[in-house]
């Protein structure tokens, strides 16, 4: 299996730039992949898809404002600093730019000293371990001075930092937001509950791993970037008792499918628990407990249309991603849903 095998053309100008005003009135191409029907709807229709016995499945992960700009001591150079994970109480994982400048023992100053970082170790892919040094609540000197981590096909800063996030968002770790979640209004939600659907939350802190390109050409040789997640004793239970009850397990975007499919059993049974996935889904996957995926549109030759190629079959995405194409649907981020039934 080819990472080529995964390409599509996209006409730049399908690129979503900003979220819709109205969360959820994105566009939603359903695709049923025992048939292959597809339709065309609002997002908010999704409820209609939905059955009072089913459990949608939240990642409530919380994205950090984890770009960081500063300059390095001594030599006053530019620097840009994106957190990746924290690996100890003061230590972040990170990618830095420009990495030549430094080297372990470099010193990087932000918001005039505010805060300030030195790089300890270098590790995997030349990513930086910087220990940070500061006085007060880290996560408030981050969201004085960081900047939210849009990917780097949106070319603008976001008004209003909160459209990156999801009206769930709870748990702060993530460097990049589980956009499939961005469609849902809290309205929304309530109506799926009143319905009788039930709503689980799962965690899962979303690296850059996720979206970085796939540089093998032979899908098997790829390797991901691990996440941390965390799955609670009583959601793992909501989740079962709807699978043993005959529910559907609707997860919400890739990362919250990663996470179910990470702390499944072979038999489907969702354990609690939490620790690093590393878990990567591509066509020939057998899926152990979800049954039903809503998400957006993807990157060409990313592991994330590989997964989505898993569950309903190669050919039936790239028909439906073609039909998008033609209908001019908004592709990625901020762009428009697809719920995999």
């Amino acid at each position: 299996m080819k990472t080529s095998d995964f390409y599509y053309d996209l006409p730049q100008e399908l690129i979503a730039q900003d979220p819709l005003e109205d969360r959820s009135g994105s566009r939603l191409l359903v695709l049923d992949r025992e048939t292959g029907k597809r339709e065309h709807r609002i997002f908010r229709d999704i409820i209609e898809y939905l059955n009072p016995e089913d459990c949608l499945v939240i990642n409530d992960t919380k994205v950090i404002p984890a770009r960081l700009f500063g300059v390095k001591e001594g030599t006053e150079a530019k620097i840009e600093v994106l957190l990746l994970k924290r690996r100890g109480d003061n230590i972040w994982e990170t990618l830095v730019k420009p990495g030549k400048k430094c080297r372990v023992g470099a010193r990087i100053s932000f918001g005039e000293g505010l805060l300030t970082g030195e790089v300890v170790d270098i590790v995997e892919e030349g990513n930086r371990l910087i220990r940070f040094a500061y006085q007060g609540i880290f996560e408030e000197i981050l969201d004085q001075l960081g900047q939210m981590p849009l990917p780097p096909y949106i070319h603008h800063q976001l008004r209003d930092k909160n459209r990156y996030q999801t009206v769930y968002a709870k748990n702060d770790g993530s460097a990049a937001a589980p956009t499939a979640g961005l469609h849902f209004t809290p309205e929304l939600l309530e109506q799926i509950q009143r319905k009788g659907v039930k709503i689980a939350h799962v965690t899962l802190h979303v690296g850059l791993g996720t979206f970085r390109p796939v540089k093998v050409e032979d899908v098997t040789e790829h390797h991901m970037h691990s996440e941390f997640y965390v799955v609670e004793e009583d959601q793992a239970a909501l989740i079962n008792r709807a699978r043993a009850e005959g529910g559907k397990i609707v997860a919400v975007g890739t990362t919250s499918c990663r996470t179910l499919e990470s702390a499944a059993d072979e038999s489907g049974i969702l354990h609690a628990g939490s620790g690093w996935t590393d878990i990567f889904i591509y066509p020939g996957y057998r899926f152990k407990i979800t049954d039903r995926l809503i998400t957006n549109f993807h990157l060409p030759e990313s592991t994330l249309m590989m997964l989505v190629s898993a569950l309903a079959g190669k050919e039936q995405i790239f028909a439906a991603y073609q039909e998008a194409i033609e209908k001019k649907y908004r592709f990625f981020s901020f762009g428009d849903a697809m719920f995999i039934k």
